[in-house]
């Protein structure tokens, strides 16, 4: 059996990673020195045509993941030692080129962005890594390589240096073995002269793939949505709660290891309000047979219809201290439920054993303000959802809400045999999919009336009062969010020609300062700071709490590659002549 708790998040740690960051120039330009195309030319006619996301792990001076980018490829570039990444973000500024600090063998802050790569690049690493964890590094590497993804690995044979490096022996033969039982396919290797002209050294590489089945977790899902046992509609709400809270609030996750990502029970609770509610409260929607009640839908559920949809966001202030308190009780209730319900019965198929786990924590709850931050609904206790699925749903998330939510249709017409099918389908809409963008208006309109100067952040033009537009830099109709962090002030032109795309990683690198200034602004404004932090803290990947808003925009970069991976699409690159 896997362990019961997942481990939080831990830092990078690299035996070699010191050298790296005393001598970060130097190292620089020695990587430099050599192109991508001499380094790798010995595997290069395995790169797959078709370009995708790419993994580049002691991505040192940036040289490899510039040419990937330059090809095409989304290029994740890991480097643990701060000086290098440092050269190496410049390096590569301007290209589809994101930097994590993180490196072998965990890649903890990699594996909590739920995504696969087509292409893994660990060149030059492997042999910094202990014997001891080599064998964990290539099995961290193949979960996160996609189906029928390369994995290519460059290793140094030769002495030590004296330059502080350490470098551990690497047994060929045994990684092909290690390999063989992750049922990775061998497609090339060899060796190769040192191109630095140092007799003492040779290298290695390895390529391996991944079979290409299709299918990951995918089959799973598909027997819980569609063939389980279903006597309501609680199977349902808690699969779509899973799928919209990994889909908008991936900061939500507490911790996770191999087996399992933990997130608050709270948020899973609050998410199943939102999902029930309209079903409920404005529509008395049937979701079970006969006519008693829900365990969940107590005199608190009922107080819910007096709040906006937006008022149950995660981050949202709630200031009245008897409504606070009500919401507060009516998601313990819908965690008590889940827990009993859905959760429990939610089995592996052809097992009694449950997929999902929850802990649930005694919690007193009195009258009082509230926020509804990651802190506040963990304090519910925690739900923890297998790895795999978690990735999955993640990824998926666009394709698996419709199968969701039209097979609870069925459902529902067997609970409600006189109601329409498409009321069944709008009721089923989820209550935050309207675009509202009044909050930023009000702040644009107010900053203009003080005589503050605001400029469209895609144009530079400055705006004026009446003749400027919200825009939502991730596009509301391929993404529904309306933090703060996603809404920029903009000219009305601006906004017509960017339409539904997406921003290019090059675009929005040209308009960093442009969105940090705002963003600025908007943390500087005693009003909204705590809410524009909280709401980029849930639904960006990677924001920690106290994060600068420089770091907060490379988590925009890190959701935009999540974004143009996962739904394939369409890239803007700005006004013409910008």
């Amino acid at each position: 059996m896997p362990p019961r708790v997942a481990r939080s998040f831990k830092g990078p740690f690299m035996s070699s990673e010191q050298p790296y960051h005393q001598n970060a120039r130097k190292f620089f330009e020695q990587y430099q020195s050599l192109s991508f195309d001499e380094v790798h030319r010995e595997w290069l006619d395995q790169l797959p045509e078709r370009v995708g996301m790419a993994l580049d792990i002691g991505a040192g001076s940036g040289r490899d993941a510039k040419a990937l980018a330059a090809r095409g490829w989304q290029v994740c570039a890991v480097e643990p030692a701060d000086a290098l990444r440092a050269l190496g973000r410049d390096y590569t500024r301007g290209y589809d080129v994101i930097w994590l600090n993180d490196c072998l063998p965990g890649l903890h802050r990699v594996r909590a962005l739920s995504q696969q790569y087509s292409l893994i690049l660990v060149s030059a690493v492997w042999m910094h890594l202990p014997e001891a964890q080599q064998q964990r590094a290539l099995r961290v590497l193949t979960n996160l390589l996609a189906p029928g993804g390369l994995l290519v690995i460059t290793v140094r044979q030769g002495p030590n240096t004296d330059d502080g490096r350490k470098f551990f022996p690497v047994s060929l033969a045994t990684l092909d073995r290690w390999a063989q039982d992750l049922a990775l396919l061998p497609v090339a290797g060899g060796s190769t002269a040192d191109q630095l002209g140092r007799g003492a050294v040779t290298w290695q590489f390895r390529v391996f793939r991944l079979p290409d089945d299709g299918t990951g977790a995918l089959p799973t899902l598909r027997h819980v949505i569609v063939n389980d046992d279903k006597a309501s509609t609680y199977k349902l709400g808690l699969l779509r709660a899973l799928v919209r809270l990994a889909d908008t609030a991936p900061g939500m996750v507490c911790a996770r290891d191999d087996h399992f990502v933990e997130v608050p029970l709270g948020a899973v609770g609050l998410y199943w309000l939102m999902a029930y509610r309209q079903l409920l409260l404005d529509h008395g929607l049937r979701q079970s047979p006969g006519a008693g009640g829900y365990a969940f839908a107590k005199s608190d559920f009922e107080q819910l219809r007096h709040l906006a949809p937006g008022d149950m966001r995660i981050g949202s202030p709630i200031a009245h201290p008897s409504m606070a308190a009500c919401v507060m009780r009516a998601i313990r209730e819908a965690c008590k439920t889940i827990v009993r319900m859905p959760a429990h019965y939610i089995t592996w198929p052809g097992s009694q054993l449950q997929i999902f786990e929850a802990t649930r924590e005694p919690l007193r709850i009195a009258d009082g303000p509230v926020r509804l931050d990651k802190e506040t609904l963990r304090l519910f206790g925690v739900f923890r959802v297998p790895t795999l699925l978690w990735d999955t749903i993640s990824r998926y998330a666009c394709w698996l809400e419709p199968a969701i939510t039209h097979e609870w249709v069925n459902l529902m017409q067997k609970y409600n045999d006189e109601i329409d099918a498409g009321l069944l389908h709008q009721a089923l809409k989820w209550p935050e999919s309207r675009r509202d963008t009044t909050q930023v208006r009000r702040l644009i309109s107010s900053c203009i009336e003080q005589q503050q100067i605001l400029r469209c952040v895609w144009s530079r033009r400055r705006l004026r009062r009446d003749a400027f537009v919200v825009d939502h830099c991730f596009p509301w109709v391929r993404w529904q969010n309306n933090d703060l962090w996603n809404l920029f002030p903009a000219t009305r032109q601006a906004n017509t020609v960017k339409g539904d795309r997406l921003p290019a990683a090059s675009l929005l690198e040209s308009v960093r300062d442009d969105v940090l200034g705002w963003w600025q602004l908007l943390d500087g404004d005693k009003k909204v700071a705590e809410q524009f932090r909280d709401e980029a803290q849930a639904s960006l990947p990677l924001v920690e709490g106290g994060a600068t808003v420089e770091s907060i925009f490379d988590s925009l970069l890190l959701q935009r590659q999540r974004l143009k991976a996962n739904q394939q699409l369409a890239e803007w690159h700005g006004l013409p002549g910008k």
